[in-house]
C-alpha cells in the first residue's frame, strides 16, 4: 500500500485526509499519463455522498486542464465503471466513493483499461505528482483543453447487460431491494422490474448524507425485518457503491457472502462452469464453508482480505467465482470486480433453475460461530513473531482440530492483532481467542 492509495483506492474524510487539491492532482497527473500520445478518454463515476460532486468537479478540472475528456455517468455503481471501461475503449475509470464507510469519508477508485484497479506503479506515480516529487506537468491550451461529456448513455449500457445475464423472467417473484441510500439507488429497481419481479425497495432516497446510515450491507438487520414483514421470497441489500450484495433468505436469515459462494459455486459446478471446481475466498471465510465445500466435492483456495487479491488469484488460475464474506463476489466471466446487483442476478438463477427457496439451498452450509477480538498494540511484528505467542497459537491449533479453526493477523491500517476463533460453540470461541490474548498481554504487547 502506498502513502495515499490502499488496497481500495484512495480514501479519507473529505476535506481532512482526502481534499479537492488531492482530487485536482489526481486528474492532471491522470489526463497527462495517458494522453502523451493521443487525447486522452477517461470516465467518471460517483456515489451519493455530499462531497463526491465536490470531487467529480475536481477531477473534472484537473483532467481537461491536461487534455483529457472527461465523461460523467453521474451517479452510478463502481461495477458499472469497471464494465464501461473495459467495453468502451476508455484510457481507465475513476469511480468516486468510500463504499461502505459514512457519508463524510470519501474515495477516488481508479480503474485501467482492462477493469481492473489501477496498477500500483501508477498509483505510486500519482503519488508522487501530489506530493511534489514530478516536476510541474504542462497544461493544455486552445483546442488541446479537455471537453466534458454527458455520458448516462454508458450507465444506460450496464443496465441492459445486467438485464441480458438473466436467464428467465422474474415474473411472481416478491423480492426486496436495499439501496442503502447510494449507488444502486439509480439502477437495481429498474433491472428487476425490467426482469418482471414484484420489486420491493427501501433506502432508495438519498439525500447527500444518508448513505449506508441503518441500512444497506453493514446493516442487514433492517432488510431482515423488511423481508419477513412483507412475505418476501427474497432480499439483497447492496453498500453505498454496490459492488457489495449480501442476501436474506425467505425465513429473515442473513446469507453472506460465504453463503452466496456456496449456493452459486454448487450450482455452477453442477452446470459444469466451476472452472477447476475450485471457489476462491479470503482467509476470513467461515470455517463452515469449507466443509461444506469438501462435502459437495469443491475446491478452494484463499487469498489475503481484500477482493484485489481475490481477483489476481482467479485471473492467475483461471477461477470462475470467487469472493469475500462481506459480499463481494466476483464472476470472472461477467465482471473483473464484485457487482451486488449481478450477484443478486445470479442467486436469482439459482432458486429460479433449482425451483428451490434460497433457505433450501444454504441448508448443507452449517456456520460455525465465531469470535474475532482486535487487540492493540505497541509493535505488531513483534507481537506476532514472539515465539511464546506462536507456541499458543500451535496449541489452539492442536486442540481444534478438524472442529474449527484460529487465525492471527495484523491489521493493514491500525496498531492491532486481530484474533480470530471459530470452533462449535461461542464457549470455545472465547475460551480460545482469549488463550493467546492472555500470553500477548504477559509479554507485554498488548497497550492500554
Amino acid at each position: 500500500m502506498g502513502k495515499y492509495f490502499g488496497t481500495d483506492g484512495f480514501r479519507g474524510e473529505a476535506n481532512v485526509d482526502l481534499t479537492v487539491e488531492h482530487a485536482f492532482k489526481v486528474g492532471r497527473y491522470l489526463g497527462w499519463y495517458f494522453g502523451k500520445e493521443h487525447k486522452a478518454r477517461v470516465v467518471i463515476g460517483k456515489d451519493t455522498r455530499r462531497s463526491s460532486y465536490m470531487f467529480e468537479y475536481a477531477l473534472v478540472a484537473g483532467l481537461t486542464a491536461s487534455g483529457a475528456d472527461a465523461y460523467l455517468l453521474h451517479v452510478t455503481t463502481t461495477p458499472s465503471v469497471a464494465y464501461v471501461v473495459r467495453t468502451e475503449d476508455f484510457d481507465c475509470g475513476i469511480m468516486i466513493s468510500a463504499s461502505h464507510n459514512p457519508f463524510y469519508d470519501n474515495g477516488i477508485k481508479v480503474i485501467n483499461a482492462k477493469g481492473h484497479k489501477m496498477e500500483a506503479d501508477v498509483e505510486q506515480l500519482i503519488e508522487d505528482y501530489i506530493d511534489g516529487k514530478v516536476d510541474e506537468l504542462p497544461l493544455a491550451t486552445r483546442e488541446n483543453v479537455g471537453r466534458t461529456v454527458d455520458y448516462a448513455m454508458g450507465r444506460n449500457r450496464y443496465i441492459g447487460h445486467l438485464i441480458s445475464i438473466a436467464t428467465r423472467s422474474f415474473k411472481d417473484k416478491k423480492v426486496g431491494l436495499d439501496c442503502a441510500n447510494g449507488s444502486a439507488s439509480a439502477i437495481a429497481k429498474s433491472v428487476f422490474d425490467a426482469l418482471g419481479a414484484k420489486t420491493y425497495v427501501i433506502h432508495a432516497e438519498p439525500d447527500g448524507t444518508n448513505i449506508n446510515t441503518n441500512c444497506g450491507s453493514t446493516h442487514i438487520e433492517t432488510l431482515q425485518k423488511y423481508v419477513k414483514e412483507n412475505g418476501l421470497d427474497v432480499g439483497f441489500a447492496y453498500d453505498g457503491d454496490a459492488d457489495r450484495c449480501i442476501a436474506v433468505d425467505d425465513e429473515g436469515k442473513v446469507v453472506d457472502g460465504d453463503l452466496i459462494m456456496y449456493v452459486c459455486g454448487r450450482y455452477m459446478k453442477e452446470k459444469g462452469t466451476l472452472n477447476n471446481d475450485t471457489v476462491v475466498t479470503t482467509v476470513m471465510s467461515n470455517f463452515g464453508l469449507y466443509l461444506a465445500l469438501d462435502e459437495a466435492g469443491m475446491r478452494y483456495e484463499k487469498t489475503a482480505v481484500g477482493d484485489k487479491y481475490v481477483y489476481e488469484n482467479m485471473v492467475q488460475n483461471g477461477h470462475s467465482i470467487g469472493g469475500e464474506q462481506s459480499g463481494h463476489i466476483i464472476f470472472s466471466k461477467l465482471a473483473t470486480t464484485g457487482d451486488g446487483i449481478l450477484t443478486s442476478l445470479k442467486v436469482m438463477e439459482v432458486m429460479l433453475e433449482k425451483k428451490a427457496k434460497l433457505s433450501e439451498l444454504v441448508k448443507p452450509v452449517r456456520i460455525y460461530p465465531q469470535l474475532l477480538v482486535n487487540v492493540r498494540v505497541q509493535d505488531k511484528p513483534a507481537a506476532r513473531n514472539d515465539e511464546d505467542v506462536k507456541a499458543a497459537i500451535a496449541k489452539v491449533e492442536e486442540q481444534l482440530g478438524n472442529t474449527g479453526r484460529i487465525l492471527v493477523r495484523e491489521s493493514g491500517t491500525e496498531p492491532v492483532i486481530r484474533v480470530m476463533v471459530e470452533a462449535e460453540n461461542d464457549e470455545l470461541c472465547s475460551k480460545y481467542v482469549y488463550q493467546v490474548i492472555d500470553v500477548l498481554k504477559a509479554k507485554g504487547h498488548v497497550v492500554g
